[in-house]
């Protein structure tokens, strides 16, 4: 199989929360291929810039730009720079997102629909206005960054659950209206990964660590770089017939329903 199925030179990639984590490490991926990589941030013009730095380090070609995924207007306006400064968009990928660990009964009805809206609702402001240049190219990589929380609930991750969910449902929307314009979208589930956010449970003897380690086949949590092979093959020619699709990077967790306690 030639390597050029998988080459991304000359392709512009949006990631949008690519300033750290898991979308860091997908952006990574979609640079070493080639690809010319635009970050989306919306904390701080610091966070964003020291990022782009970091990028650069690695070789990379980065750009930055600091605006609210969720805010229509301040999409719309950098989106137009961003074709204006850097090109046509040719690869989304719907990362940002956020989580609030908190018992339905016990959760106010604003941070329910801070979570929506997020998770969910910006993956759809993104791809609305970034489909239409794809539409008029007839080209186009649209990736939703979905979860194992798109198939299995688990307490006090409701709202995150419905949003991810929702997200995965929109995902195969978006494939039946947009896959007859040579557009192809689909989504990543990620299962428990090694981040600075889990950094605090990642220890020998937590019983959260342990049930990740026990629940997942592979026996171990995930390494941020083992999302890039998902995130090239879902940008690149090698998915051009793959459309509608959730791909689960989770080592296998959703694949059994797990084994005994006391066996090896």
């Amino acid at each position: 199989m030639s390597v050029t199925l998988f080459d991304l030179s000359n392709k512009v990639a949006l990631v949008t929360g690519g300033t750290h984590g898991l979308g860091q490490a997908m952006a990574i991926g979609l640079g070493k291929a080639g690809a010319k990589l635009v970050i989306n941030g919306a904390s701080s013009q610091e966070k964003l810039n020291n990022a782009v730095a970091e990028y650069k380090t690695l070789g990379l070609e980065a750009y930055g730009y600091l605006f609210d995924v969720t805010d229509e207007k301040q999409v719309i306006e950098n989106l137009n720079r961003i074709e204006t400064e850097v090109g046509a968009i040719d690869i989304l990928v719907n990362n940002a997102g956020i989580i609030k660990r908190t018992p339905l009964e016990d959760m106010e009805v604003s941070d329910f629909e801070q979570v929506l809206k997020v998770d969910l609702v910006s993956p759809f402001i993104m791809s609305k206005h970034v489909v239409k240049g794809m539409i008029k190219r007839k080209a186009g990589k649209i990736i939703n960054i979905c979860s194992m929380m798109s198939e299995l609930g688990r307490n006090t991750v409701g709202a995150y659950a419905a949003a991810k969910g929702g997200l995965k449902m929109l995902t195969r929307n978006m494939a039946t209206e947009w896959a007859k314009h040579n557009i192809q979208i689909n989504g990543i589930g990620p299962g428990y990964f090694a981040t600075s956010q889990t950094a605090p449970i990642r220890v020998d003897g937590h019983p959260f660590n342990d049930f990740i380690i026990g629940r997942t086949p592979a026996g171990r949590w995930g390494d941020p770089a083992d999302l890039q092979g998902a995130v090239v093959f879902l940008s690149s020619k090698a998915s051009d017939f793959v459309n509608g699709q959730i791909i689960y990077v989770d080592g296998g967790i959703l694949a059994t329903i797990g084994k005994p306690s006391n066996e090896d």
